[in-house]
């Protein structure tokens, strides 16, 4: 068997099993989710915490949850998928996805310093 052969069967393999495990839509809204309940707490401070987990549980994440519907999109591109997020008419991707695997930039961290500084001048 040739090497062109053989390169292009093995890229053929690769091309299958990425197409398999690309990461479905339900598994990128989890990772950004976690990440948003962590980005809340951290922007809450330590001692206020427990009262950001109260409001999670009380609320059941209805604030997230819009969030997650109004901002964050996720484009699947059959060998992997990129998450976007949307700040204003801004689109920035902050993630992507592979093999099974999420992964989310820091830009992620840069765009909810954003988000509650916009918050801050709003009140």
């Amino acid at each position: 068997m040739s090497k062109t052969r053989i390169f292009a069967l093995s890229m053929i393999v690769l091309m299958l099993i990425a197409f398999f495990s690309n990461p479905k839509q339900e598994q990128h809204e989890k990772i950004v989710r976690e990440k948003a309940i962590v980005l809340l707490k951290q922007q809450a401070g330590k001692q206020n915490e427990q009262m950001v987990d109260f409001g999670i549980q009380l609320f059941g994440n209805t604030l997230i949850d819009q969030f997650m519907q109004n901002h964050v999109k996720v484009e699947n591109y059959y060998l992997f998928s990129v998450t976007k997020i949307r700040v204003g008419h801004q689109e920035n991707t902050i993630g992507g996805g592979a093999f099974g695997t999420i992964w989310l930039s820091p830009k992620i961290d840069e765009k909810a310093a954003e988000i509650v500084k916009m918050i801050k001048e709003g009140l």
